[in-house]
């Protein structure tokens, strides 16, 4: 019993500190963004922007979100308490959409001669050593479904870049646990230069082909 109270005060702390730690980098990603200071993009290293094919959906969001506060403001005006709880509710919610925007204008892409960084919001952030890049191509994608061993950060529900690893690579979930791809799909806005930047820096190289199944 004991055991059992021990693990799930364990997996409610995991779950409180990755929200907290998440919330905090949104904030810190505002600030970033009123003083443009991109997050890990130092000399020699390239960023690579993937927040324009998200720039309508995210000013929508945002947009909902005024009309909707306006909208309770009005109609609980004969009730103040239940009108504050409301409001707070409501702008934690703006500024929270207005972070996730800030965090994928700060938090970019990044190439170096060494390493292939890929960002999502606040919450993906994965490190590719090129040496273990076995091929990448520019491929558009507007459909993705979760398998093992695979990563689709798609935005605006579309994916413009493969890549494929000879090497498994791995990355902490939301929630801290630790998982490893060997395909990783994501979107850049200039996709195009970014692939042709990879391939300058790790030849292609041939993925091993599963060996064949032995016969019944």
């Amino acid at each position: 019993m004991r055991s059992t109270y021990r693990s799930t005060y364990r997996n409610a702390y995991r779950i409180a500190h990755s929200l907290v730690r998440h919330e905090l980098l949104l904030l810190g990603s505002l600030l970033r963004w009123v003083a443009r200071r991109p997050h890990g993009v130092g000399e020699g290293r390239r960023a690579f922007g993937y927040a324009r094919g998200q720039g309508a959906m995210m000013f929508g969001f945002g947009f909902v979100c005024v009309v909707e506060t306006v909208t309770m403001a009005v109609l609980l005006h004969d009730f103040p308490l239940v009108h504050q709880v409301f409001l707070v509710l409501d702008l934690y919610t703006i500024l929270i959409v207005a972070g996730l925007h800030a965090a994928s204008v700060t938090r970019p892409h990044v190439l170096d001669g060494t390493t292939l960084r890929l960002r999502r919001f606040a919450t993906v952030d994965l490190c590719v050593p090129l040496t273990a890049v076995a091929s990448v191509r520019r491929e558009l994608r507007t459909t993705h479904e979760k398998r093992d061993g695979e990563l689709n950060m798609e935005v605006g529900s579309q994916t413009t870049v493969t890549v494929q690893l000879a090497d498994p690579v791995s990355y902490l979930t939301f929630f801290g646990r630790r998982r490893e791809v060997r395909l990783v799909r994501f979107h850049a806005d200039e996709s195009d230069q970014l692939v042709r930047l990879i391939r300058e820096f790790t030849p292609e190289r041939t993925v091993p082909s599963p060996l064949p199944a032995r016969p019944a």
